[in-house]
C-alpha cells in the first residue's frame, strides 16, 4: 500500500470536506453548496459509498485528494502532506529509498512476539496471576483467550528480547514499544498487566497496560501511542471476538473499560465491545455500523458518561444508527453485575433506553422545570441534541415532548431551535482557490457529456445513442477514453468489469454518482427520452461550433476551398438531422 492508500484507508473524504462546508444529509449522500460558484441551491454532492464528490455547478469532481487540492490551492504532494497529518501517517516511511525496512507485517510479526513475551511473564509473575484469577475472577480460558500477559518491570526486558530476534531499535520504536531516552531504549510499558488490541482480522495491533495495584504511580490504563496500525480513534476492542455475535443478536454493546468486556464474554455475553474510555468517535460507531444499525452505551452515570452519551448521538443519527443508554442497578458497575449475576447483566442490556429519552430523564432531575430559568436551563441543554437529529419527524416528536414537559408552546422552542448554531459548528477552513469563472458553453458541453456517459454507463440498451456521436464531440480526456470503452465493449458490465475501468476508476464513480442523484428515479421511456435529448443537445454544440469555424474560413476562401467549406456545412446539417431522427426512434422503440 502506497501512501497514497494508506492515507485514503484512514479518512473519509466526508470528514474532510465538513471541514471546509456545511454538508447536510440527502438519502445516502450529503449536499452542500459549492465552493466554485455562486448559487443558492445546494449542488455540491458527496458520496461516502464511493467516496467521491461532484459539484454540479461547475462540473468539478474526484477524490479527497482532488478536493484538497482544489480548495487549498495546492498540488497532489501538498494535498497529500494536509490529508497526511490528518490521517497520522508519517510520509517520511514513504519518502525514504529504504520505506520498506519496517512493513507491516515486520510490526504485526513484533506485536505477535510481544505478546507471547507478556504471556511468559505472566505465568511466572504471581502479583499479576492472583490480580487475574483471584482478584477480578477470570478463568484461566478467558486469559489464554484474551492473551493476557504481563510486562516486567527490570526497564528494557522486552526490548533485548526483540533484539535477539533480530529486530531494529528503529523497528520497534515503530511499533511503540519502547521509547528512548539519553541514547538509551526502555520498555514503554513496565510492571503492568498487558492487555492485547486486536484488529478485525484477531492480529495484536498494540497493548493496553493495567496498573495492578492503586499504588501504582501513573495512570490506571496507557495505552500503545499511535502507530500505522493502531489508531485509538478507530479501534474497537474486542470486536474480533464479539462480531458474529453482534450480528447474531443483532446489536453492540459498548462498555468503558477492556476488562468489562473480558468479563462479559466470560459469562457468555459477547456481543460487548469497548472504545478507549468514553471516547467515542465516529470511525468506532461507522465499524459498528458494518454490522448492526443498533448500538447499545453502557457508561458510568457520570460527568463523563453524560458528555459521551451527548456526543453519541449526533454521530450516530448522522451514520442512520440507533443509540440507547444501558442502565444498571443502583451502586452496581458492569463488572460486578456480569460476575455475579449473569441473568440480570443479559437482562438490563435487553432494555436500553432511547439516549435522547434517557438524556431528558437525567436533566429532569437536574433542573427545576417550574421555574423559568429552569426551564431556560433545560431547553439550552437538549435543544442542541435534538437539533443535532437526521430525521424531521423525530425532532418534531422531541419538540412537542419538551413543549409538553415544559409546558410552553412548540412553537416558541422551534424557533428557539432555529436561532442555535449547528451542534458541534466549528469554524470552517477558508477556501482559498477563488470561484471560478465558468464559461457558459464549455461548462454546458461538460455536463452533457458527463450526463449522457452516466446514462450510457448504466443502462446498456441505451448504448446505441452512442454510434451517431464521434468523439470529437466530448470535451474531455476522460469522457473521450469512457466513450470508446463503451463503444469497443457495448456489452460490457461496469459493476462485473469495473477492471477493465481501473484507469478511469474515480471518473467512472463520479458517472456512477450522477446517475444516482439525476435518474434513478426515471422509468426506461423517461430515461430514452433524456438520452435523445442529451445527445441532440450535444451534437447541436458541436455542429454550431463547427459552422462557425467554417463561416470564418469562407471569408478568406478561395472557389475550391469554398464549395469544400459548403460540402462540409451540409455534411454538418444532415449529421444533426439524423442525430434527431435516431433520437426520436430510439424513444419509441423503447416505449
Amino acid at each position: 500500500m502506497d501512501a497514497r492508500d494508506e492515507v485514503k484507508s484512514r479518512i473519509s473524504i466526508e470528514d474532510v470536506i465538513a471541514r471546509y462546508l456545511d454538508l447536510k444529509k440527502s438519502g445516502r449522500n450529503f449536499k452542500a453548496l459549492s465552493p466554485f460558484s455562486k448559487e443558492k441551491t445546494p449542488s455540491f454532492v458527496v458520496s461516502p459509498e464511493k467516496q467521491i464528490w461532484h459539484d454540479f455547478s461547475s462540473g468539478k469532481g474526484g477524490d479527497v485528494f482532488t478536493f484538497v487540492m482544489e480548495v487549498e490551492g495546492v498540488d497532489f504532494r501538498g494535498a497529500l502532506e494536509i490529508l497526511a497529518r490528518r490521517a497520522g501517517v508519517d510520509l517520511e516511511q514513504y519518502d525514504t529509498p529504504n520505506r520498506s525496512s519496517i512493513s507491516k507485517n515486520r510490526l504485526y510479526d513484533i506485536y505477535e512476539l510481544a505478546t507471547k513475551f507478556y504471556q511468559v511473564q505472566f505465568s511466572a509473575n504471581k502479583m499479576a496471576v492472583d490480580y487475574v484469577l483471584k482478584e477480578r475472577k477470570f478463568t484461566k480460558a478467558t486469559a489464554l483467550a484474551w492473551q493476557i500477559g504481563y510486562s516486567p518491570n527490570t526497564g528494557d526486558a522486552l526490548y533485548i528480547f526483540l533484539k535477539s530476534k533480530g529486530y531494529s531499535d528503529k523497528e520497534i520504536l515503530a511499533a511503540g514499544l519502547v521509547s528512548e531516552r539519553y541514547s538509551k531504549y526502555n520498555d514503554m510499558f513496565r510492571g503492568r498487566l498487558m492487555i492485547p488490541l486486536a484488529d478485525g482480522q484477531g492480529r495484536v495491533i498494540g497493548f493496553t497496560a493495567r496498573a495492578l495495584t492503586e499504588d501504582d504511580r501513573g495512570p490506571k490504563y496507557i495505552n500503545t501511542p499511535q502507530t500505522v496500525l493502531y489508531d485509538k480513534s478507530r479501534h474497537v476492542f474486542g470486536l474480533h471476538l464479539a462480531k458474529e455475535s453482534i450480528r447474531t443478536v443483532g446489536y453492540a454493546v459498548i462498555v468503558e473499560g477492556n476488562l468489562d468486556v473480558l468479563a462479559s464474554h466470560q459469562a457468555g455475553v459477547k456481543q460487548v465491545v469497548a472504545t478507549a474510555g468514553t471516547a467515542l468517535t465516529e470511525q468506532h460507531l461507522k465499524s459498528l455500523g458494518l454490522l448492526t444499525k443498533d448500538i447499545r452505551l453502557c457508561f458510568d452515570a457520570d460527568k463523563a458518561g453524560l458528555a459521551a452519551t451527548e456526543r453519541s448521538i449526533p454521530l450516530a443519527s448522522k451514520q442512520n444508527l440507533n443509540v440507547s443508554v444501558i442502565t444498571l442497578p443502583s451502586g452496581k458497575d458492569p463488572d460486578e453485575l456480569m460476575r455475579t449475576n449473569k441473568e440480570a447483566w443479559e437482562e438490563v442490556i435487553e432494555k436500553p433506553t432511547y439516549a435522547v429519552d434517557w438524556l431528558i430523564e437525567r436533566y429532569k432531575s437536574q433542573v427545576d422545570l417550574s421555574s423559568a430559568p429552569g426551564k431556560r436551563r433545560f431547553s439550552d441543554l437538549l435543544l442542541p441534541t435534538i437539533q443535532s437529529l437526521n430525521d424531521a419527524v423525530e425532532r418534531d416528536h422531541y419538540i412537542n415532548e419538551l413543549s409538553r414537559l415544559l409546558e410552553i408552546s412548540p412553537s416558541a422552542l422551534s424557533s428557539k431551535l432555529t436561532n442555535l448554531k449547528e451542534p458541534g459548528q466549528k469554524l470552517k477552513l477558508p477556501i482559498k482557490s477563488q470561484p471560478m469563472v465558468l464559461d457558459k458553453d464549455a461548462l454546458e458541453r461538460q455536463r452533457l457529456q458527463d450526463n449522457m456517459l452516466s446514462l450510457m454507463l448504466v443502462k446498456k440498451k441505451l448504448r446505441g445513442n452512442l454510434h451517431v456521436l464521434t468523439e470529437d464531440m466530448l470535451i474531455s480526456g476522460n469522457g473521450k477514453q469512457l466513450f470508446n470503452i463503451l463503444i469497443e465493449h457495448p456489452d460490457i458490465n461496469v459493476k462485473k468489469d469495473f477492471l477493465r475501468f481501473k484507469d478511469l476508476a474515480d471518473y467512472v464513480k463520479i458517472e456512477l454518482l450522477l446517475y444516482e442523484e439525476l435518474y434513478s428515479d426515471l422509468d426506461d421511456l423517461e430515461l430514452a427520452y433524456e438520452a435523445a435529448r442529451l445527445k441532440a443537445r450535444l451534437a447541436e454544440i458541436y455542429i454550431k461550433n463547427q459552422k462557425a469555424i467554417i463561416t470564418n474560413e469562407l471569408k478568406i476562401s478561395n472557389d475550391a476551398d469554398t464549395r469544400n467549406l459548403l460540402e462540409k456545412a451540409k455534411q454538418l446539417d444532415n449529421l444533426l438531422s439524423k442525430v434527431n431522427e435516431e433520437g426520436n426512434i430510439n424513444a419509441q422503440e423503447t416505449s
